[in-house]
């Protein structure tokens, strides 16, 4: 079985005094058009990728959570600060459109199983008690997100602290615990939201455990180690194209999927990283046909993070949310800067972790904000069957098929290293 899980965590802080006042110019470069949920969300995927990636080693994470804890900020966000986050978060629809379209799809996925999987989206709010909140803000939190409201009393941080992180790890199925350190919040903090995502599946095509050996993994900067490669002979979505092989591997209840992308040199991921795009993983998945395939893939299982996305989302175009001075989140509690009660983001924390073998996957994550203060076969000559051989540095991509929306997304650089 695989899974994955993670986390993130924003914080929203009241300014108080002795701001440090910065300016950060901002300039719209993508133009705002019509666009499904499942490409806004994809093409915020693959740019945080983009920032994350520049870390090296094994990477994991699920830029739906992030997308969603943020998007629950933006809600109250006002201006340009509402103008930088609709930009960074790749929201191209109006306000109503853009949660409807997170609506839909947190209840689609939690009605969807049967039984043959386990699917949850959970947010929640934990407000400061007595600290004002716009009704608006409420209304669309509960009516769009079913963010629940939980009343905590942040001057003593660790419980309150250790209140949230015991709800994540309920809604995670304990893959993420201790999503907010102990020590982080505080009397200035109002407000944390949270969202949380748990998936576990099996494959439709199992691999058999008799089949998995101990062979050769070959590094990304030279070197070789030893890890169990699963196998399998059978049907899967594949493609062949310029550069590198796909494969979807579908779980039960065909409602998800583990998309997989191998370059074809062994150091050739990081040109794949810096060429794919969305457009590209449209591509991929229109052209895929079902083709009997040799497919070798590692077992492996990753812990990645815990890590403040302050950077990353500043390098997108965020800084207003972050800027003690700056920031206008009066849609949240009323107050507009520079009010000391006016809110900011002081950090976006996430942390992930991935499981995969032979039955399935399992997968959680978790994000909190905090405020404070193919061609016909010729006859008798049929075409080889390809080999899909991940025994080299790969990416992968757990999706929703019926929007196609990215959940999860990682790389594989060392699969028998935990992080």
């Amino acid at each position: 079985m695989s899974g994955s899980g993670g986390w993130l965590r924003g914080f929203f802080r009241t300014k108080g005094k002795g701001s440090d006042p910065a300016s950060f110019p901002y300039v719209r470069e993508r133009p705002i058009g019509p666009a499904s949920f499942a490409e806004d969300n994809n093409d915020f995927a693959l740019a945080m990728y983009g920032q994350l990636r520049q870390q090296g080693g094994n990477l994991f994470f699920s830029p739906f959570s992030i997308r969603t804890a943020l998007s629950m900020t933006q809600v109250g966000a006002r201006g340009e600060t509402a103008a930088q986050m609709e930009e960074t978060l790749r929201i191209s629809s109006s306000d109503e459109k853009q949660h409807v379209g997170f609506a839909e799809i947190i209840q689609r996925l939690n009605a969807a199983g049967g039984g043959e999987y386990e699917m949850s989206v959970a947010n929640s709010l934990w407000c400061q008690d007595g600290a004002p909140l716009q009704p608006g803000f409420l209304d669309v939190i509960a009516r769009h997100y079913g963010g629940g409201m939980n009343v905590v009393d942040f001057g003593r941080g660790a419980e309150a602290a250790r209140a949230i992180n015991l709800w994540v790890e309920h809604k995670t199925r304990k893959k993420i615990p201790m999503l907010i350190p102990l020590d982080s919040l505080g009397a200035e903090t109002r407000l944390v939201l949270v969202n949380a995502v748990y998936f576990k599946g099996m494959w439709v095509l199992q691999f058999r455990r008799t089949d998995t050996r101990d062979e050769r993994f070959h590094l990304e900067g030279g070197g070789t180690v030893r890890a169990p490669l699963m196998y399998q002979h059978g049907e899967v979505r594949y493609l062949q194209a310029a550069g590198y092989q796909a494969v979807d591997l579908i779980y039960q209840g065909g409602e998800l999927s583990m998309l997989v992308f191998l370059p074809d040199r062994r150091d050739g991921l990081g040109n794949l990283e810096r060429t794919l795009s969305p457009q590209i993983l449209h591509d991929c998945m229109e052209r895929m046909n079902r083709r009997e395939v040799k497919l070798f893939l590692p077992r492996f299982k990753i812990t990645w993070g815990t890590v403040n996305l302050h950077d990353e989302l500043t390098a997108l175009g965020m800084t207003l949310p972050f800027n003690r001075s700056q920031a206008d989140f009066s849609g949240i509690n009323g107050h507009q800067p520079p009010n000391e009660e006016a809110l900011f983001v002081s950090a976006v924390f996430h942390k992930a972790f991935v499981e995969v073998n032979e039955e399935g996957t399992e997968a959680a994550a978790a994000t909190a904000v905090h405020a404070v203060a193919g061609a016909a076969l010729r006859p008798f000559k049929p075409p080889p069957i390809p080999i899909f051989l991940a025994d080299h540095p790969f990416l992968f991509a757990i999706r929703d098929r019926k929007s196609g929306a990215i959940l999860f997304l990682g790389r594989v650089a060392d699969p028998t290293r935990g992080s």
